[in-house]
């Protein structure tokens, strides 16, 4: 890599170990970066080197956006990274620039709009509801993340997929495999190569199928040749995976509002802000450790008098957008009137998380059925007991004891 920046003084290379964090703590160490400024240099604990870590939300949008910064470049490389044995799949959408990257969206993108994730709202809401229902029949204490915040989103994002009820304990095994780094390696390649294997048939068994849901429209596009069966294959995994984010992210928002009561005493009494308020939520979520995946520069960029050159790495932080306070007046603070709110937690650029719309929906299915259905909800034990997984790259409870 270059070490050359307009102003011919480089940023010293930060070493950032993504300590387990618990609650909703921000990342102290991106705190620091972001104090240091717009543009800084990072060191992870996984592959070689260093990376530019971009903080400020216009710059962020800029490079999620602009071509000159290529996912596909990563291949092959051993770029600075948070996770210890992630090796990409050459062809998965998360590596692919446009037009690939687009013509592989486009083959489920239907899915994915308001109207394809409002198809599957009532089926979700029964579902939800019967969780519930089974949670007040059990009666307290118990464990919101196992008895509802866990199945509740496997289900949904296995009847989007199409997978049958009876493989969604499979594909959650999988998914979790996958997702961690304590079972070791071997155990997350046998994982996915299963979940591969499985998606393989399922889509190949809906070749020519005129139905709504992912494996069935993967089926037809394969079909059509639009898509290879392989790209299929990585894509129904990635967009399974995805769909498991809910649990880790419900788990955060239902954390912060059992130990803010203010903000559930506002959500109880005025049910009209809840979409605003879950935006707002979304927004102030530490939803990761560290970073994602990176992008490398294919030709030298010029962002804040800093000259990021040719086949630099490059991270974005989306966290670190969301608490620009140039967009964002008094970022530390949950406002639930916040207007405009332009946060980027899904993402932006061609790589805007799909599952966006459905996590929104899936959000405040929960808060209407949790709020309204206990109304005496609270964490059963103190903040501070509440465990927070370890070794993940989504952040979230192991468990959420509560009563009511």
């Amino acid at each position: 890599m270059s070490e050359e920046t307009v102003t011919g003084i480089l940023p010293p290379i930060r070493h950032w170990p993504a300590v387990d964090l618990t609650g909703t703590d921000f990342d102290p160490v991106l705190a620091d970066l972001m104090r240091e400024g717009p543009v800084t240099r990072v060191q992870l604990a996984n592959g070689e080197g260093w990376a530019w870590l971009v903080t400020r939300y216009d710059d962020v949008r800029m490079v999620a956006n602009d071509p000159r910064f290529g996912r596909e470049a990563v291949m092959g490389r051993q770029v600075t990274r948070l996770a210890p044995h992630y090796v990409p799949d050459r062809g998965a959408v998360g590596f692919l620039d446009p037009p690939d990257h687009t013509r592989l969206r486009r083959s489920v993108a239907a899915a994915f709009t308001a109207k394809g994730v409002e198809r599957i709202r009532e089926r979700a809401r029964d579902m939800l509801d019967e969780l519930v229902d089974e949670l007040l029949q059990d009666g307290p204490p118990a464990d919101l993340t196992a008895t509802v915040l866990s199945p509740f989103p496997i289900a949904v994002i296995c009847e989007l997929m199409g997978v049958p009820a009876g493989d969604r304990h499979d594909m959650h095994t999988w998914t979790q495999l996958i997702l961690s780094s304590a079972h070791g390696k071997e155990a997350s390649e046998k994982a996915k190569r299963e979940m591969s294997a499985y998606f393989s048939d399922l889509i190949g068994l809906r070749e020519g199928s005129t139905a709504e849901d992912v494996t069935s429209l993967l089926g037809a596009a394969v079909c059509r040749g639009e898509v290879t069966l392989e790209e299929a294959v990585g894509l129904a995994g990635l967009l399974q995976i995805g769909g498991e984010a809910v649990t880790n992210n419900s788990g955060q928002l239902f954390y912060l509002l059992l130990t803010r009561p203010d903000l559930v005493e506002r959500l109880r009494s005025d049910p009209g802000i809840r979409p605003k308020a879950i935006d707002e939520l979304l927004r102030y979520i530490p939803h990761r450790n560290a970073v994602g995946l990176s992008r490398i520069a294919l030709e030298d960029v010029e962002i804040r008098g800093v000259r990021i050159r040719a086949g630099d790495a490059v991270y974005v932080s989306y966290l670190a957008a969301n608490r620009d306070p140039d967009v964002f007046t008094d970022p530390e603070t949950i406002d639930f009137s916040r207007s405009p709110n332009p946060h980027v937690a899904f993402g932006f650029g061609p790589h805007y998380c799909p599952g966006g719309m459905l996590a929104r929906l899936e959000a405040e299915l929960l808060v209407d059925a949790l709020l309204d259905r206990l109304p005496g909800l609270r964490l059963a034990v103190p903040p501070g007991q509440v465990a927070f997984r370890k070794g993940a790259l989504i952040r979230g409870p192991e468990a959420l004891p509560v009563t009511w």
